[in-house]
């Protein structure tokens, strides 16, 4: 009998190309499985006019998927593994990390608009805004939500004259000509695990079709990047950031901590071997703390 898994995913444009990337890795090495793509709307896409952290979080991005990966409706869910909560239900495993696309964030500029008359910024990220401050010292912030499709149509028709994103959902759209501007990783940190796609499964299934699409280094980078945030115990209401340089067997995690008290934050790098990854974020996160 043919064997078929059912793959579930958000059914935005972003989240069925990225997800599809995967499967036709995964159909390419595995000939003799059926994958079947199962969309559903998250109660994070459905609700877009206020912040994540005022109406419950990234788990509000996972819900629906992880209670269809329960029930039995479908058996495998790729995510960005930067909308996954640190804390993952023990029987909804993590089964394998995507190769890590372009991490970094981009600034789209309204037509017309230049970096020289940069008002008012879209963004509803506050690890973004942090270090944003720092390079558009004369703007403003103003929350946007929805895909990324929703947010450049509100970039020309609303009174934003920019907007920040990620240039790994441009590329996976195919329309990275957009970015005016890449920051480096230096000039704005980004979100642990951005650029990552995770594959979550269910406790005690062989997912050896999964093998495929994994990447040592994402592993480790995941593994060090979610420690620190762990450590300074965040989520999106704090404004944190990790990213993992590795090169053969090290590890190199630069992190930032923002300090609420006193509206300021910090910056702080912690290298070692990869197989101490988690360690390392946990102490480069206890560093930081350390240095308020």
């Amino acid at each position: 009998m043919e064997k078929v898994i059912r793959v579930g995913s958000r059914d935005s444009a972003l989240a069925v190309a990225q997800t599809m990337i995967l499967v036709n890795k995964m159909k390419f090495k595995n000939p003799d499985i059926t994958f079947e793509l199962v969309t559903m709307k998250t109660m994070g896409d459905k609700i877009l006019d206020r912040n994540l952290y005022d109406i419950g979080g990234k788990g509000l991005f996972v819900k629906e998927l992880d209670r269809a990966l329960l029930d039995g409706r479908v058996d495998i869910v790729i995510h960005s593994l930067k909308d996954l909560p640190l804390e993952i239900n023990k029987d909804l495993p993590l089964v394998g990390f995507s190769e890590r696309a372009d991490p970094r964030d981009v600034i789209v500029y309204k037509k017309n608009s230049t970096s020289f008359n940069i008002n008012c910024i879209g963004t509803s990220s506050k690890r973004r805004i942090v270090q944003l401050k720092n390079l558009y010292k004369d703007a403003a912030f103003k929350g946007i939500r929805g895909n990324i499709k929703t947010r450049l149509n509100k970039l020309e028709n609303e009174d934003y004259d920019a907007i920040v994103l990620a240039m790994a959902g441009l590329l996976r759209l195919g329309i990275e000509e957009c970015a005016c501007r890449v920051f480096s990783t230096d000039e704005i940190i980004p979100a642990a695990g951005q650029g990552i796609l995770a594959v979550q499964g269910r406790k005690d299934m062989d997912y050896s079709f999964v093998d495929c699409i994994k990447s040592d280094s994402s592993f480790y980078a995941a593994a060090a990047e979610r420690s620190f945030v762990r450590t300074l115990g965040g989520d999106c209401s704090l404004p944190i950031a990790a990213y993992t340089e590795i090169v053969s067997d090290d590890i190199k995690l630069k992190g930032m901590y923002f300090n609420e008290e006193n509206d300021r934050y910090i910056t702080g790098i912690k290298s070692g071997r990869k197989e101490d990854a988690k360690k390392i974020g946990e102490e480069l996160a206890l560093e930081l703390k350390k240095r308020f």
